[in-house]
């Protein structure tokens, strides 16, 4: 990992991570951050031990004990052995006898010569990465040290291991020219340099490591506690000092962290929008645009988010890019997390709804509507919903979901062909839910059938034929678009086919049930008085003489059979539905009270 001092450092408190691009025109700039900057005073002193190191192999007058040094040290650097060091003498390679060799595996030495000064791989048994590091001077090869690890070390690995050899190295050429040019100032200051240099390498690479495990940090504990975009963008905010932003990918705020939050928020085209994106989306990291840098949200390369900092001032380093990256990350994360939470709970919705639809065990449905949140102890209605066109897309169950949703529950939803169907709490408020729709699809011609209350699930598959009776009507009717409730239908609920003896017998509670009660309360003949009533076709004569009662005594069962029943005879609609529920009470279900 290419290492280098940073402009602007970030808040101690606040996480970093792995290093960033500038954006073009930010280079050279500095901006001023009140808080504390990190400095090496606040952070951990030489980690890794090479500081400290550096002083002991520069002291040393002795090339194997510099081996050595360097060979104890190989272990602190991260998961690594030195299985062996070498010496380049006249004849060749020496073995430098290590601290504990007794068990280490053996390194060939005549392997070692066929290496020809290079770097390279060595074999080793029950080692799956074996190194030789050439240990070199100003006149060439000064010897190696073999490293060994489980795995090959990564970016930062690499710097450290390529950092303990240069030392190793200097102090090697140091110690070579001690007997020989002890009074060559020039030689020596030229190792001072290069030591010096390798000394500021580490304090650089510490401070590096440093911003970037605040970033790691900071973002780990968003994570466990639940993430949240409100959270990354906090967090983000706080480590950088620029105002954090995500909006979906249609240009909609989700989060805001940091001041100057616009209000109202700009509204932008679907043309720049999706200009923008595909511009941030040809880039391998976050790009700036304007006065933001943006970065996308892409798990599996699906387009799930934006995040963004807001940067007038240009002020982003690559520290700042570096906390981006990874917030974005996190973002992405957390997006696909959601998504397959609502993919999941959108599947049982849709087989749970299915499964009543057709009929399933009470005890299953009650528990599986409890675990999606779906209240079926509750009363429940039908929705069937057609609108004309191709088959619904999912567009098109998103706008039926919405427009028929409440603040209590969301409903539950499915299709079948060319059809939507929904199970919600709510009763549809006459045509507020086609107006809605007709004006969400841009087109009024669709049609909206709803069943009765239904009190428990095995009523839904019931309830279902209510709903499609009631879209059969409507769509048949003379005005074919709007909503037509079952419980509206009257007499047409028991014309279209498929009835039974339940259905007759709801259509004959509904518009006789307060007679059929009274009768049996009272002893009464009320029922029996309107079916000879409408058989004479109205004629109060005609009526009376087949009842064998007196013209005034049909009045007054006639005016009693008006308030008991609450129905104006003298409507038509009302006395076609009683003259029709009388006909099937009497020659259907036989006069049951």
């Amino acid at each position: 990992m290419a290492c280098h001092p940073s402009q602007r450092r970030l808040s101690p408190h606040v996480p970093d991570q792995e290093e960033t691009r500038h954006p073009g025109n930010t280079a050279g700039t500095e901006r001023h951050d009140p808080r504390p900057h990190a400095t090496p005073a606040h952070a951990a002193p030489d980690p890794h031990g090479l500081l400290v190191l550096s002083h002991t192999l520069f002291t040393c007058a002795e090339p194997s004990e510099i081996v050595r040094l360097a060979m104890r040290n190989v272990s602190a650097l991260g998961p690594y052995h030195a299985e062996a060091g070498y010496l380049a003498t006249g004849d060749g390679l020496s073995r430098v006898p290590g601290h504990d060799d007794a068990g280490a595996p053996t390194v060939d030495d005549a392997r070692m010569k066929e290496l020809g000064e290079a770097d390279g791989p060595v074999c080793l048994p029950e080692r799956s990465w074996n190194w030789a590091f050439g240990l070199r001077g100003a006149d060439g090869l000064l010897g190696y040290i073999v490293v060994s690890a489980r795995f090959g070390p990564d970016e930062q690995g690499h710097f450290l291991l390529s950092t303990l050899v240069g030392l190793t190295s200097a102090a090697l050429s140091l110690a070579a020219t001690r007997p020989t040019h002890h009074d060559d100032t020039g030689e020596l200051s030229r190792l001072r340099t290069e030591r010096d240099t390798a000394l500021r390498q580490v304090d650089t690479m510490r401070s590096e490591l440093h911003l970037q495990k605040t970033v790691h940090e900071a973002l780990a504990r968003v994570a466990a506690r639940g993430g949240g975009e409100d959270a990354i963008t906090q967090a983000l905010y706080e480590l950088t000092g620029l105002s954090a932003l995500i909006e979906d990918r249609f240009g909609n705020l989700r989060s805001w962290a940091g001041p100057d939050r616009p209000d109202p928020y700009p509204v932008r085209s679907s043309t720049y929008q999706e200009r923008m994106l595909r511009q941030v989306a040809h880039e391998a990291g976050p790009v700036r645009v304007k006065d933001r840098l943006i970065a996308l949200a892409r798990p599996r390369g699906d387009l799930l988010g934006v995040l963004a900092l807001e940067d007038p001032e240009a002020t982003a380093n690559e520290h700042t890019m570096f906390a981006l990256d990874h917030a974005q990350r996190s973002l992405a994360h957390e997006l696909m997390h959601m998504r397959e939470l609502t993919e999941v709970e959108l599947r049982l919705r849709r087989q749970l709804i299915d499964d009543l639809l057709e009929g399933t065990d009470e005890t299953s449905a009650y528990a599986r509507a409890e675990a999606i949140g779906h209240d079926l102890q509750s009363s429940q209605y039908v929705v069937v919903v057609h609108w004309p066109g191709d088959a619904p897309d999912d567009s098109f169950i998103r706008a039926v979901e919405q427009t028929t949703a409440t603040t209590a529950a969301r409903p539950l939803i499915t299709r079948r062909g060319d059809r939507v169907i929904l199970l919600t709490e709510a009763r549809p408020n006459d045509d507020a839910v086609h107006t809605a729709l007709a004006h969400e699809l841009g087109t009024p011609d669709g049609a909206i059938g709803v069943s009765t209350r239904c009190n428990s699930p095995d009523g839904v598959p019931r309830c279902y034929q209510e709903a499609l009776r009631a879209l059969e009507v409507r769509q048949n009717s003379r005005q074919r678009s709007g909503t037509t409730f079952f419980d509206d239908l009257g007499l047409y609920r028991i014309l279209g086919p498929g009835n039974d003896l339940r259905e007759l017998e709801g259509f004959v509670r509904e518009w006789l049930g307060q007679l059929i009660d009274y009768d049996a309360q009272h002893d009464t003949e009320l029922v029996e008085t309107l079916t000879r009533y409408f058989d004479c076709g109205g004629n109060y004569d005609d009526a009376a003489a087949a009842l064998t009662v007196h013209r005034s005594t049909l009045r007054y069962r006639l005016q009693r059979i008006r308030k008991i029943s609450d129905r104006d005879l003298a409507d038509v609609d009302t006395r076609l539905n009683l003259q029709v529920a009388t006909r099937v009470w009497k020659i259907i279900l036989c006069g049951r009270r």
